[in-house]
């Protein structure tokens, strides 16, 4: 029987173990797991007889998409290795994934969960977007269709926003990081709204918008942030901490730009109220003043034309009153419509003014004392009218103009010649 040192068999085992168990998936429970400050995971799994101590080096962590979490069912793909000083061996990993689920939904939900707890999804810190963005940052991939969508929707919808394009990566290594970096710069050039986002692909593809960074960056900024990644039924961590979430690229530009067109619209059914509002006060002014008129036509005497003057003035004030006050509401979308309002109610005040004076002269018409000629009288007897013919030599007689009364005798009454 040969006889071995302690280090010859450690070494044979360790070439014995390493070269039979190159490569092998072990499936198990983590019972353990610490986070080394040198980047590299130490841990266990068992199950429900036996134990194994793992390790995974600082290499292969990096691509680990999840964290590693004691209790959770994972399945390890590596090799067996020795450690001869100690005579102890571990199974080296180099990939882990969950059991019978992804690695991708599995990190998902432990970010998710994280983020939730410290506040990053409350509604109540969710900023309101304004009805009509002076300007937009799009921070987004600039050879992509999503932004081209983007763009089309809205020169279409509200030509008048400036939209700023911010370039990022949106997948693959450093996506993450860049489109973190990309959201605080756009929040640096005095935006009203951050777009950022893709157009629709695999979960891998999208991973970008669920790292942690690029929650951090939307959390953190103060411009309202909108997450359009993807189509409707992808859901990403982006979309959870952004102030609005859109279905795609596409909708979002839908979503918090205004219609032009609907705006229009909206604006010709005021104008035409309007119209229809102003005929409906001017019908019922001109319907006033012809019950005014005529009024003022039956009646002969001072006060009640003065009476009818001061309701016209009174009027003409509530119309100027009522024409300021909706022309105030209106001046800047109905110009047109102000002075077209103006030279009818100029017109309409002109006809009254006229119709005034036509009734103010007939008034002096019918004045008593226009209606008799210098030189001329009146001779009445006993009150009654009474022609010179039918007064004799004797009798007495009042003789009348329009200033001056005379009582009057005839000494002689003699005809005259023809």
């Amino acid at each position: 029987m040969q006889l071995l040192s302690v280090s010859a068999l450690n070494e044979k085992i360790k070439s014995l173990l390493e070269a039979t168990f190159m490569h092998i998936r072990v499936e198990g429970e983590i019972a353990s797991v610490t986070y080394h400050s040198s980047g590299h995971i130490y841990f266990s799994v068992k199950d429900d007889r036996s134990t194994l101590r793992c390790v995974m080096w600082r290499s292969n962590v990096v691509r680990l998409k999840f964290r590693l979490e004691k209790g959770e069912h994972v399945v390890i793909d590596g090799s067996v290795g020795v450690y001869t000083p100690r005579g102890e061996y571990q199974l080296i990993a180099v990939s882990v994934e969950p059991y019978g689920r992804g690695a991708l939904a599995v990190a998902f939900e432990q970010l998710k969960k994280k983020l939730e707890a410290k506040g990053y999804f409350a509604a109540e810190r969710k900023k309101p977007l304004p009805r009509y963005p002076r300007r937009i940052a799009l921070v987004t991939a600039a050879g992509g269709a999503a932004l081209q969508d983007m763009l089309k929707v809205a020169r279409r919808r509200w030509p008048l926003t400036e939209l700023l394009v911010i370039d990022t990566l949106v997948q693959g290594e450093g996506a993450a990081k860049s489109i973190a970096q990309a959201i605080r710069y756009a929040d640096q050039l005095d935006v009203d709204i951050i777009v950022t986002g893709r157009g629709g692909g695999s979960a891998e593809d999208l991973w970008a918008f669920n790292e942690e960074a690029v929650a951090e960056a939307i959390f953190e900024v103060q411009t309202p942030v909108v997450s359009a990644v993807g189509h409707e039924v992808d859901t990403l961590i982006s979309d959870f901490v952004a102030d609005l979430r859109a279905p795609t690229p596409s909708a979002a530009m839908e979503m918090i730009l205004p219609d032009g067109n609907e705006l229009l619209r909206q604006l010709d059914e005021r104008s035409d109220r309007m119209q229809r509002r102003m005929r409906e006060i001017l019908t019922r002014g001109e319907e006033r003043l012809r019950r005014e008129a005529e009024a003022l036509k039956r009646a002969s005497v001072l006060n009640r034309l003065q009476r009818a003057a001061e309701d016209f003035d009174r009027l003409q004030r509530d119309y100027r009153e009522v024409i300021r006050y909706r022309l105030g509401q209106f001046e800047a979308e109905l110009l047109p419509l102000r002075r077209q309002l103006r030279e009818t109610i100029r017109r309409q005040l002109q006809q009254r003014e006229s119709l005034l004076k036509n009734l103010e002269e007939q008034m002096k018409l019918q004045d008593p004392a226009k209606r008799s000629r210098e030189g001329w009288g009146e001779v009445t007897v006993d009150g009654r009218r009474t022609p010179l013919a039918a007064l004799e030599p004797g009798e007495e007689f009042l003789l009348s103009d329009a200033r001056v009364n005379l009582r009057a005798r005839v000494l002689e009454k003699k005809p005259l010649s023809k």
